[in-house]
């Protein structure tokens, strides 16, 4: 699977000489059919959840955009509903698309 880092581009500060990872603009994940949909207990976490669904842990932030979960933090409310997409490939393409 694709870390979110893999379509992030590097620039190079023309006065310092530092390069930086600029913004990385992530795609609109769309509800499908195929999604799965879980009640959250206290010990689920979106890297967790990523690992399980997709075998990739790295894959968080598609869980995240998929549920609009925007703070900074793995952790999810116990009882929280949900949408786990099932059609990562599709977003991973989106991804790259929209950050060449």
């Amino acid at each position: 699977m694709a870390s979110r880092y893999r379509t992030a581009k590097t620039t190079v500060d023309k006065d310092t000489n530092k390069s930086y990872m600029e913004t990385t603009i992530y795609p609109k994940v769309s509800a499908s059919n195929s999604d799965i949909y879980i009640i959250t207990d206290e010990t689920d976490r979106l890297d967790l959840l990523a690992f399980k669904y997709y075998g990739d842990s790295k894959m968080w932030w598609i869980i995240a955009n998929a549920n609009n979960i925007n703070d900074a933090t793995f952790y999810v409310e116990p009882g929280t509903q949900l949408r786990i997409p099932s059609n990562i490939q599709s977003i991973i393409n989106n991804l790259t698309n929209i950050n060449k």
